[in-house]
């Protein structure tokens, strides 16, 4: 368990590290929308293929082979997979920190509670 002075740090770099992996899902995106724009132009370009089904098939036959296409498409659902677990922890974290800053806030009061309750008895 984090101390209480240690959260802020910790949401701060979590924060940061979904910041990242955004970056780097948009820029995947990117490259993954360049070679279906690729393909696209291929089909189209194609005479031979006769009606959207051909070319729908054409299109899927180009990226499933297209090696580089399928290692993008492996990194992205990895890349989605991590900012979603990142995401949890940052909600982890945040709930944490919360919780954390109530127990302190009762400490505290428990204390004053405390002083009074002496005070008052006259000690």
């Amino acid at each position: 368990m984090l101390k209480l002075s240690d959260y802020p740090v910790a949401i701060a770099r979590t924060n940061q590290a979904i910041v990242e992996l955004d970056y780097e899902l948009s820029a995947l995106r990117q490259v993954i929308s360049a070679f279906e724009c690729k393909a696209e132009m291929i089909v189209a370009t194609d005479s031979n293929l006769k009606n959207d089904s051909q070319r729908k098939a054409r299109r899927f036959e180009l990226l499933e082979v297209n090696q580089e296409y399928q290692k993008a498409q492996e990194l992205s659902a990895k890349l989605a997979t991590e900012k979603s677990n990142a995401v949890a922890h940052l909600e982890y974290l945040r709930n944490q920190f919360s919780v954390a800053k109530l127990e302190a806030r009762l400490t505290i009061a428990q204390q004053l509670s405390g002083l009074e309750s002496r005070e008052f008895a006259g000690f």
